[in-house]
């Protein structure tokens, strides 16, 4: 992705950003997740930012860049939590780390403008280009699986690795909260989206594991890890 001027836009800013490159991926952001990757061509994209097509290949090459810089956005910033939760305080436990990472992940799932997570289900996602975004996405699921694994120790007494399909749940039931927000999107469930969601689907992945007790304690415990990895940012629950 390229960041320099370009050529001279044909009309005002359109679309929310700071700098054109944003701009561009706001709009196919737009129009990938309603109108369809396959469907949607850079001349559209450029038209809906108000610049000249060739402007738009100053920044981006093709429409495959893109996509995979909108999807570097999706994983990007919840395989960095994974990475801080943990290697957090050894203090916290997998439970209370598990959660703060559901708690995050989800958050910035449904916090986007356009439901990104639904572009995971696109066939050009199997093809060699977007291999770093498969390989990031693996990387992630293996942080949920390790915390998970210990999560079920704790609550369990029970080794994770005893029920491996039972591991992988916590990362399944997050990303859930793509195809829920999806269909409040459609009017299929009521909204609005981000309303208790992270905190709902948090809690969930405790309880999928066998987690029986109120979860009034996790919670709070959960909130204080968040701020403290990310430097004092709270997040709603």
């Amino acid at each position: 992705m390229t960041t320099g001027p370009g050529r001279p836009r044909l009309t005002s800013q359109r679309r929310p950003g700071q700098t054109t490159p944003e701009e561009i991926l706001d709009a196919a952001g737009e129009l990938f997740t309603t109108k369809g990757f396959a469907a949607t061509s850079t001349r559209r994209i450029a038209e809906m930012v108000g610049i000249r097509q060739a402007s738009l290949y100053h920044h981006f090459p093709n429409k495959e860049e893109i996509l995979a810089a909108l999807l570097e956005e999706t994983v990007s910033p919840a395989l960095a939590a994974a990475e801080r939760l943990t290697g957090a305080d050894a203090d916290a436990a997998a439970t209370v780390r598990l959660h703060a990472l559901a708690t995050y992940d989800v958050t910035q799932l449904t916090a986007t403008r356009w439901n990104l997570g639904a572009l995971y289900l696109l066939p050009e996602l199997l093809t060699d280009r977007f291999e770093p975004f498969r390989t990031q996405r693996t990387l992630l699921r293996g942080h949920y699986r390790q915390l998970a694994d210990r999560a079920l120790t704790e609550i369990t007494g029970v080794s994770g690795s005893t029920f491996p399909a039972l591991a992988d749940l916590p990362f399944r039931i997050v990303e859930s909260a793509i195809a829920t927000r999806a269909d409040i999107e459609r009017g299929l469930l009521p909204g609005p989206e981000n309303e208790g969601a992270a905190g709902l689907l948090a809690d969930t992945c405790l309880r999928a594991l066998g987690w029986t007790e109120p979860l009034d304690d996790i919670r709070a415990k959960s909130r204080a890890l968040l701020a403290e990895t990310e430097g004092g940012t709270s997040v709603h629950l």
